[in-house]
């Protein structure tokens, strides 16, 4: 008897132990917190915050004279807004990096179709802006649905690569192939052929990784350059500035192309060292210059040291990520950290590369630099799933 009390008097006990070392919300908070912070890789994380916080820096001063002298608005008006998305974005990159991979996988079609749906409203109901209709008006910004879309469709390329419910590998490269004609016929709709080329380059280069026969990247190369060939022939009025855009790089003189030598003088006068904060004037000649021509105007002012930075910068992050993908043992993460790389990457020099004639005016933003909404929003998400 005096057994069986002492042994109903330990359960209880246990049961009362087993709550007090049960923690609480607020600990397991702080166990995944903690659990976050030694599992995700640190030099990628900064140098994303870093971006962030160099953006807010140099919108502030390309915006300033622009919004003041030129718009009549508060000097602050663009840098506001800015400082608005970048607060967004840094809780949206946060947010995604702190979701665990199975469900951004389960998701990811889901978010896909959904911004894939907006890009498809852009032409019934988008806004127009100088012959382009690329955005969809929100009230408070305009938004533009490629920007989402990058992210989402570097996931859902690699899911169908590495997917094994395919019969062959050709039907899987097929299928991705379909939905990667669907974007670009949208895009090539709005038009905005800077932005296919990167969607098509990056898509090439997620292939290439995946192991595909060099035979049909050649093919679908040649397919792409025949494609865009015929719509300059068959369609003139409506892709007409493409030729234009082209003749103006092979032969300056026959085509006004005053913005894009106006970036290169720039650059050219900014020299080493720069001509200091807030004294350039390539943002007071060239309309889009905080966008399509930021690192034009950090050149301007602030010197080439700083721009090379900035692209040392991004390139110790696609080094760090392709170092991280080649550890991964499955290929859906090899895949798409080699993609989400890609794009960054592409997008940089691309952006780069109109800024200093070395390739023509496509109108493309640098990631987490240039002013905008969209691109910024669309730069949080990329770096959260990274």
């Amino acid at each position: 008897m005096h057994l069986s009390i002492s042994l109903k008097t330990s359960k209880k006990e246990e049961k009362a132990l087993k709550k007090l070392l049960k923690p609480m919300p607020e600990n397991i908070f702080r166990l995944k917190l903690n659990n976050y912070w030694r599992t995700i890789d640190k030099n990628i994380f900064f140098c994303f915050i870093a971006l962030f916080i160099l953006g807010l820096f140099f919108s502030f001063s390309s915006t300033s004279s622009l919004a003041g002298e030129r718009l009549d608005k508060n000097y602050y008006f663009f840098f506001s807004k800015h400082l608005i998305f970048v607060i967004i974005s840094l809780f949206l990159m946060f947010f995604i990096s702190f979701i665990d991979v199975k469900f951004i996988k389960k998701t990811s079609v889901l978010f896909f179709i959904l911004f894939l749906i907006l890009l498809i409203l852009v032409p019934v109901i988008g806004v127009e802006v100088k012959g382009a209709k690329r955005w969809l008006d929100l009230y408070f910004f305009r938004l533009q649905p490629i920007e989402l879309i990058k992210p989402f469709f570097i996931l859902i390329s690699s899911l169908i690569i590495s997917s094994k419910e395919f019969k062959t590998r050709n039907s899987a490269y097929f299928f991705n192939f379909l939905i990667l004609l669907t974007i670009i016929l949208l895009l090539a709709n709005q038009p905005d052929i800077g932005q296919s080329v990167l969607i098509v380059t990056t898509w090439l280069a997620i292939v290439f990784v995946s192991g595909i026969n060099i035979i049909y990247i050649i093919s679908l190369f040649g397919i792409s350059l025949i494609s865009i060939s015929s719509l300059l022939i068959l369609l003139p009025e409506k892709f007409g500035y493409i030729t234009n855009r082209l003749i103006s790089f092979i032969d300056p003189a026959k085509v006004d192309s005053s913005q894009a030598e106006k970036a290169l003088q720039a650059i050219k006068v900014g020299g080493i060292k720069g001509q200091g904060m807030g004294e350039g004037v390539l943002k007071e000649n060239v309309p889009e210059a905080h966008t399509d021509y930021i690192i034009a105007v950090i050149a301007e002012e602030f010197g080439s040291i700083i721009s090379i930075l900035i692209i040392c910068i991004f390139l110790y992050l696609a080094f760090r990520i392709i170092k991280s993908s080649l550890i991964k043992k499955e290929k859906f993460l090899k895949i798409s950290l080699c993609g989400l790389s890609s794009i960054l990457i592409f997008q940089t020099f691309i952006h780069i590369g109109v800024n200093t004639s070395l390739l023509p005016t496509t109108g493309m933003t640098l990631p987490f630099l240039s002013y905008g909404g969209s691109s910024l929003i669309g730069s949080a998400i990329l770096a959260g799933i990274i």
